[in-house]
């Protein structure tokens, strides 16, 4: 992203190596503040009930009707499981119980980190909300693995049935380069 004006004083910025720094950075050539960026952190749930999985189809960009795992970018303020929970009650409608951190992809061609967590749903109680299409619960043979939105959901969805089978869960963690 390409940072034109400084977002305390509105003056131009330059893109340059800070004193004391070894990357580049948007500074303010007037106040000198420097415009840090980082990673954003996308959370999100393997949500199970009863050995079926939930999933929601996706109602906006990118990857509109694609499906996924209820997850979202976290928000400032609320810890990753938070977000995940969040997520899952946002787009799927559904409490969820958190179990363990699952899966981490560092995706850096975008500028994001994915985690995703274990988690129980005490009842098959969901429903689509704004950002789905449709939500559901799949058993591992009826995921539509052919329509799935993004590498890191499909890899988790992987990495999550195989440990089920094995009846231990681990965690698990890849880059993901651009394909």
């Amino acid at each position: 992203m390409t940072i034109r004006f400084c977002q305390l004083c509105g003056a131009q910025v330059d893109f340059r190596i800070p004193a004391g720094d070894s990357l580049a950075r948007h500074i303010c050539a007037s106040c000198g503040y420097i415009h840090y960026e980082n990673p954003r952190i996308v959370v999100g749930c393997v949500a199970e009930f009863e050995g079926r999985i939930l999933l929601c189809k996706r109602a906006i960009e990118p990857r509109m009707g694609y499906w996924t795992l209820p997850a979202g970018f976290m928000e400032n303020g609320e810890s990753t499981s938070e977000g995940a929970a969040r997520e899952t009650e946002e787009e799927a409608g559904a409490v969820v119980s958190i179990d363990a951190a699952f899966a981490l992809f560092s995706i850096a061609h975008i500028h994001q980190v994915h985690l995703f967590y274990r988690g129980r749903l005490p009842s098959a109680s969901y429903l689509a909300g704004v950002e789905s299409l449709e939500v559901g619960l799949f058993a591992a043979e009826d995921i539509p693995w052919d329509s799935l939105a993004f590498r890191s959901v499909k890899l988790c969805l992987q990495d999550y049935l195989a440990d089920r089978s094995r009846g231990a869960f681990g965690f698990h963690e890849a880059d993901l380069p651009p394909v």
